[in-house]
């Protein structure tokens, strides 16, 4: 009796283990089952910050080494080549990241006939795909089919880029197209040139915005732009048919058409880590 309940014993423990193995590795059928790895989960909060937060990171190579530049654009509205090269050198030239890689994302038109700071940061939601990884920062610039919402082009205010994040802003290429069309001393890459530079200027944390002032230069009149004559973070950099003005002024004195950042600027970007 003893031994034969013993036995049984056993037997029930072989059973349960059986069963349980089966539940675990094969369905109903007896089919084995597969197991998926989850998704990994991506940490956007570093690229969700306030525009200038960055500008550190940015310019000095104290926490990345890495910069990678994701270029989304509309089909049919990508930068050009001239622009992009001349947009790297500048990066080159003012930070201390030298392993700088570009990508490009093809996307369709969102459909709209203009576009608020909202709806251009809810696309990026959906379509950014370089975040801060590592030793890398990314940045992601959206270039649009369409202009931005509130411009006035019989008053001749059209915005050819903005930031609304620290690592995140837009061109509006089809405006620039617009624009360069009616000049025979600009062209779209100069126009492309300048509106990165400068709309990249503000990422730098220019002026007094994340990188503070070494010398007061902030336009009282035009919060985080420069004072100084000349200068690419001027105010008017901003409005479309100022920009042309100033870049078509410049090309006829035989300058070149972008402007460059003043010593002002410069000393600001060299004191927050920059070159």
């Amino acid at each position: 009796m003893f031994r034969s309940l013993k036995n049984f014993n056993k037997l029930a423990w072989v059973i349960l283990i059986l069963v349980m193995a089966c539940s675990k590795s094969s369905n109903q059928d007896g089919v084995p089952m597969q197991t998926v790895d989850p998704e990994p989960v991506i940490d956007k909060t570093a690229n969700l910050k306030a525009t200038g937060a960055s500008a550190n990171d940015i310019l000095s190579n104290a926490e990345f080494d890495n910069l990678l530049i994701e270029v989304a654009y509309v089909e049919g509205f990508k930068p050009t080549d001239e622009a992009m090269a001349n947009f790297v050198s500048f990066l080159q030239e003012r930070t201390f990241k030298q392993n700088i890689t570009v990508e490009y994302l093809s996307l369709p038109s969102p459909g709209e006939e203009n576009l608020t700071t909202q709806e251009i940061a809810d696309l990026e939601s959906e379509n950014r795909t370089a975040y801060n990884s590592g030793n890398t920062l990314a940045i992601y610039i959206y270039f649009a089919d369409v202009p931005s919402e509130g411009d006035e082009e019989e008053e001749g205010r059209v915005t050819l880029g903005a930031v609304y994040r620290n690592t995140s802003m837009v061109i509006f290429e089809q405006t620039i197209r617009n624009l360069a069309a009616r000049s025979a001393f600009i062209s779209n890459a100069d126009l492309e040139t300048a509106t990165l530079h400068h709309e990249f200027g503000h990422l730098f944390g220019l002026v007094n915005l994340g990188t503070e002032m070494v010398n007061d230069h902030e336009d009282p009149d035009a919060g985080s732009h420069c004072v100084t004559d000349g200068c690419l973070m001027r105010a008017e950099l901003q409005f479309g048919n100022a920009m042309a003005k100033m870049l078509q002024s410049r090309a006829s004195k035989g300058l070149a058409a972008v402007p460059e950042l003043d010593n002002e600027c410069l000393l600001d970007l060299q004191a927050n880590g920059g070159r």
